[in-house]
């Protein structure tokens, strides 16, 4: 009998925690600009299982040039109990191996930006709980993946409240020759005003000084310092708010690893001002 007691508290103990479990999926979202389904991979919170008339903001998580979706839940496993940390939904997306998260114009089957905030962002607003305005997302990466997330950004002030770079390869026209931007863009000989449209140092015009929360770090040893240095010195210069780390460390997981955690602490204090400026509202509203 008291074996069986003992097992019921065992499987009592096992489906609570089931139901408290956060989820990580694998979802292809069909791109109509590009004509094929493309791999997501979504995690949310414990709490989405339980508070059904809750919504969640949405932190998207940009994997670097070589990778794909997968990338961040292999080496950073730890994501999912993150998540269900600062209750949020992380997403990452799959941004083949060298898009850079553009619409090339030298390659028309590559056409991300249209696939990351027309088609992909709908269909997570549409098919899960979220936060569904810019106080409610969220967009970070590593490398080209960096680059991206300020590329995007930057160019959609409309869509994300916050934005965040590890690493990022935000100076494009200081490696012409390098991983595979040519077969985007054109070589820069030929075509300099793509190099210089598609570089985020360019895209700052874009932002006054508050536009949207910005965080970014490089490891000082990070053959993109240099660049990182250039763009903090631009934000300061252009007296655009924003966060930027430097410390010691290269281009590597292990950097990626821990720096992931800092930025979502990030993440979750500029939710947790909406939220608060939110509910100050409507109370004025009463």
């Amino acid at each position: 009998m008291k074996h069986l007691k003992s097992l019921f508290v065992i499987l009592a103990a096992v489906l609570c925690g089931a139901a408290n479990a956060q989820s990580v999926d694998t979802v292809a979202v069909w791109s109509a600009s590009m004509k094929k389904n493309i791999k997501n991979v979504v995690i949310t919170p414990a709490a989405y299982q339980t508070d059904k008339d809750t919504r969640f903001p949405v932190v998207y998580l940009l994997h670097g040039a070589g990778g794909d979706f997968s990338n961040w839940i292999k080496k950073a496993p730890f994501l999912p109990e993150l998540a269900s940390r600062y209750g949020m939904i992380i997403v990452c997306p799959d941004g083949n191996t060298h898009s850079w998260y553009w619409d090339a114009p030298a390659d028309s089957t590559s056409r991300y930006e249209t696939y990351m905030t027309r088609e992909l962002l709908p269909y997570i607003d549409k098919n899960y709980r979220t936060i569904a305005s810019r106080e409610g997302r969220a967009i970070t990466g590593l490398s080209m993946g960096g680059q991206g997330a300020f590329f995007l950004a930057f160019r959609h002030l409309d869509l994300y409240g916050a934005c965040a770079s590890m690493s990022g390869g935000v100076d494009i026209q200081s490696f012409p020759s390098s991983w595979y931007m040519e077969s985007k863009l054109g070589s820069q000989a030929e075509y300099p005003e793509r190099w210089e449209e598609f570089c985020v140092m360019n895209q700052l015009y874009r932002l006054k000084p508050t536009s949207i929360r910005i965080l970014f770090d490089c490891g000082t040893s990070d053959f993109f310092y240099p660049m990182n240095q250039r763009l903090h010195e631009q934000m300061v210069y252009r007296r655009i708010e924003h966060d930027f780390i430097s410390r010691p460390g290269g281009h590597t997981w292990d950097y990626w690893t821990n720096s992931i955690k800092f930025q979502l602490v990030f993440f979750d204090n500029y939710f947790q001002d909406m939220a608060a400026a939110a509910k100050k509202e409507a109370e004025k509203a009463k």
